[in-house]
């Protein structure tokens, strides 16, 4: 990605795979040009790692990496949520409404719609409901749009569907993150939302837009909601010149 910044500018980066057990980072490379030096900050929680640098004028970012995912098609059905008084401390903070994800204001549509199950099979009927009610629709939706903005306008983009849906699990006393990954088989190409919902002690990784197998999905950063996983956050004012994606699997060395 190529940007221009008029002024220098506070850079936070996301765009480096996770390391996970699920998806063993083989090898990365970060190259960011026209920037001063790159300070490298873990996150305590996920692992993920997130780069600060300061910027000004024309700022060049590019990244490879190779992801070695070991992860088999699952069903969400059967799965449960389990006693809210035994979940761990990193799902509690999960529950709650977050600035994208109102689920305080959702909670009547979701018990009459979805129950009260608050298991796998419940966060699938959820799914269908985006599916059946939500259109696709890119430039539909805005930086500022919200769960309940989506809810009512029945449209929007990958990161809108997982800000209804985690906005849906969380009404439904489920954890629910946001993700940001790298999805093979997406078209067109580009940096992906997701959802991950915690059941049977485990986060569990689902795309409420439908739009690619969650079991290629290379992980790259959670969170509360968009807040919290954008690939880049800019502390100052910049022009998008250029932007590419492009994941996809590579042939094993037994095919």
């Amino acid at each position: 990605m190529t940007y221009d910044l008029p002024g220098a500018a506070d850079i936070l980066l996301a765009v480096q795979a996770i390391p996970m057990a699920d998806q063993v980072l083989v090898s990365d490379n970060l190259i960011v040009s026209g920037a001063g030096p790159l300070r490298p900050a873990i996150d305590p929680i996920d692992g993920g790692s997130r780069t600060w640098f300061q910027g000004d004028g024309r700022v060049t970012v590019d990244y490879v990496a190779e992801v070695d995912v070991e992860r088999a098609p699952t069903s969400l059905a059967g799965k449960i949520a389990g006693p809210r008084t035994e979940l761990p401390a990193e799902a509690i903070p999960y529950l709650f409404p977050s600035r994208y994800c109102e689920s305080d204001r959702l909670g009547q549509f979701v018990f009459d719609t979805f129950g009260t199950a608050g298991d796998g099979t419940q966060v699938q009927t959820m799914g269908d409901w985006l599916c059946d009610h939500l259109a696709y629709m890119p430039g539909a939706s805005t930086a500022e749009t919200t769960a309940v903005d989506t809810f009512l306008s029945r449209r929007g983009v990958c990161r809108d569907y997982a800000h209804l849906m985690i906005a849906f699990a969380r009404a439904a006393g489920i954890p629910a993150r946001a993700v940001s990954v790298y999805a093979p088989g997406l078209d067109p190409q580009d940096f992906h939302a997701v959802v991950e919902v915690f059941l049977d002690g485990a986060w569990h990784l689902v795309d409420a837009a439908r739009m690619a197998p969650e079991e290629h999905f290379v992980r790259i950063a959670t969170g509360r909601d968009a807040t919290d996983i954008s690939f880049m956050t800019i502390f100052g004012s910049a022009i998008l010149v250029s932007q590419r994606v492009n994941a996809f699997a590579l042939e094993s060395p037994a095919d």
